[in-house]
């Protein structure tokens, strides 16, 4: 069900509920229908919700103003574009932590990031699917918010939920993790790393495939990957330091074995297909030999990794 006939769903409901319902509504357990209520509810306070492309727009309901054009060739940029009537454009790109998140939604609606904060934390009022365990991070769907000042920080972030559990619903996360043998959590966590680690979105299904060799891998490997340790040390970067890697952080894969204990940003879709449908492939490593061209390579062995690895050092010499 589309939010739009949620809404409406929720709206009838109302109007006929004006009299107390009969007691025998209280003798039934209804795990799925409050859920689904409160989050309509949410939503049609101050919100609609409406798909254009690959993008969300998120505007007042009393506004009338017209969806730009260009929204949905804006890209994963970070622009904030003035939309008339108080409403602003806020892009929301692929791959940013939840903290930054936060962070350009206050400057879109000039309201304290402690408020957006505040909100993030109440999973329940989002909407949050219960395996994300009330943590907002990895959930927060990246796309284009119209917000405004009259938004209420856990409206927008309401928004940004139903965005994620309707492509959850459409790329199937929950089937298509159980047959894979992951948890949908699981499925997240990987893809939050396929989307820090990728500078190419062609390359996600070998990344992934990368993660799941790793995983699986006799005997036991780590995963020895810099993002979700400079995650865990809300630090920035592309390159970990010898210092970064003593850490005794949860989130530092080169001396813990497995996945980090959640998702390190906010994948989009193409990420989230690539953890659910990895490409075929032996590979363990892989190195972005290129870096101004964006070029990674893959490699099977350590030898073939130590080759890339020396092809990449040379690319950085010469530039």
């Amino acid at each position: 069900m589309n939010i739009e006939d949620l809404l409406r769903e929720t709206l009838s409901d109302m109007a006929h509920e004006e009299q107390p319902p009969p007691p025998g509504r209280f003798l039934h357990v209804n795990r799925s229908r409050p859920r689904r209520r409160s989050l309509a509810l949410a939503a049609a306070a101050a919100v609609t919700v409406m798909a254009v492309g690959s993008t969300l727009v998120v505007q007042g309901l009393s506004s009338q103003a017209a969806v730009p054009k260009d929204f949905a060739e804006q890209g994963s940029g970070e622009a904030l574009v003035e939309t008339g009537q108080g409403q602003t454009a806020l892009t929301v790109r692929e791959g940013l932590r939840l903290s930054d998140i936060l962070k350009q939604l206050s400057t879109a609606t000039g309201k304290p990031v402690a408020e957006f904060r505040r909100a993030s934390e109440d999973g329940r009022a989002l909407g949050l699917p219960a395996y994300a365990k009330g943590a907002l991070e990895g959930f927060a769907f990246p796309g284009t918010y119209e917000v405004s000042p009259t938004s209420s920080p856990g409206e927008v972030l309401a928004a940004m939920v139903t965005r994620f559990n309707r492509a959850a619903e459409d790329g199937n996360l929950v089937d298509g993790a159980r047959r894979i043998g992951r948890t949908p959590m699981e499925i997240m966590i990987i893809a939050s790393i396929v989307q820090a680690e990728s500078t190419d979105k062609r390359d996600m299904p070998k990344i992934a495939r990368v993660i799941y060799n790793r995983l699986n891998h006799t005997p036991e490997m780590k995963l020895q990957l810099d993002s979700p340790l400079l995650y865990g040390l809300n630090k920035y970067g592309i390159s970990a330091s010898f210092e970064d890697l003593k850490s005794r952080s949860r989130y530092n894969t080169y001396t813990r074995l497995g996945l980090p204990p959640g998702p390190i940003c906010n994948p989009g879709d193409d990420a989230i297909e690539a953890a659910l449908k990895p490409a075929a492939g032996r590979w363990l490593f892989f190195v972005e030999t290129d870096p101004k061209k964006g070029v990674t390579k893959f490699a099977a062995s350590e030898s073939e990794f130590l080759k890339l690895k020396e092809e990449a050092d040379k690319n950085r010499r010469a530039r």
